[in-house]
């Protein structure tokens, strides 16, 4: 049976019942995921293999007054046994496109300086060169 991806609503909740292990960084609670869901600006597309979450890729619209509108890809996860199979790199083209789809006329994510997969993903996705990036992290 092929993989199969599909853009998340918060019909599909019933999906986050068969998660493959690493996918998420954390379990999901049903709580976070109809609160994300809810959000008209936060967009998630899966990848599902006989009915179980094998990989995902979270994004939100970024509406700016002065810049034009863009796309985060805030995560990008495939469990560890279905990396290797393109499954990352098609849920990255998907959520470009349909970031396009809405009006998003540009996209960018991050990764940590020593996440060489996440890098060699990101470098093969695109033909633009990234930028140098700080980033800092406030405790709320």
């Amino acid at each position: 049976m092929p993989i199969e991806t599909r853009r998340v609503t918060p019909a599909d909740a019933a999906l986050f019942e068969h998660i493959a292990p690493d996918v998420f960084d954390e379990p999901v609670r049903p709580d976070r995921l109809a609160t994300y869901l809810a959000e008209p600006n936060h967009h998630l597309i899966v990848a599902i293999d006989d009915g179980r979450i094998v990989g995902q890729c979270a994004a939100v619209v970024h509406r700016h007054p002065d810049k034009v509108t863009e796309l985060y890809i805030d995560e990008v996860g495939v469990s560890p046994a279905w990396q290797r199979r393109g499954i990352a790199r098609r849920l990255l083209d998907e959520m470009c496109a349909f970031g396009k789809s809405i009006g998003c006329v540009e996209a960018w994510v991050g990764t940590e300086t020593d996440n060489l997969p996440a890098r060699a993903l990101y470098e093969s996705a695109r033909k633009v060169e990234g930028e140098p990036f700080v980033m800092y992290l406030f405790d709320l």
